[in-house]
């Protein structure tokens, strides 16, 4: 299994079973990550991150500050989708893959919404 991303037709394999997907806050201008691992058939997150706080932007439950970002563990099932919008009113979605990032553009298009991530293979 590997991620793989769905839109307007057409499947982005990423070829990988670890990936973040990363996002700039529309009002708050705050980065945002989320660490995803595939288990079986389905995704976890193993860790969300934010690099502070504001509307919308609270850390979760058992968050610890390491001087640059809120850490936790999310207490959440495992997913077989997530759908991703795209309204082009805010930054695209990052899609970071062994520390390089990239917009969910360079996998999907421009102007590919919804986006559904999804375990593949």
């Amino acid at each position: 299994m590997q991620f793989c991303l769905l839109a307007a037709g057409k499947t982005a394999a990423l070829g990988v079973t670890a990936m973040t997907l990363a996002w700039t806050h529309s009002i708050e201008k705050i980065r945002w990550e989320e660490d995803w691992r595939i288990q079986g058939n389905q995704m976890t997150i193993v860790q969300s991150r934010v690099q502070g706080t504001g509307a919308g932007m609270e850390p979760g439950p058992g968050a610890t500050f390491d001087g640059h970002w809120f850490r936790w563990r999310p207490d959440m099932k495992p997913l077989k989708t997530v759908t991703l919008r795209r309204s082009g009113a805010t930054a695209d979605w990052s899609v970071c893959i062994r520390g390089k990032c990239r917009p969910m553009s360079a996998y999907v298009g421009e102007k590919a919404d919804p986006v559904v991530m999804k375990p593949c293979s």
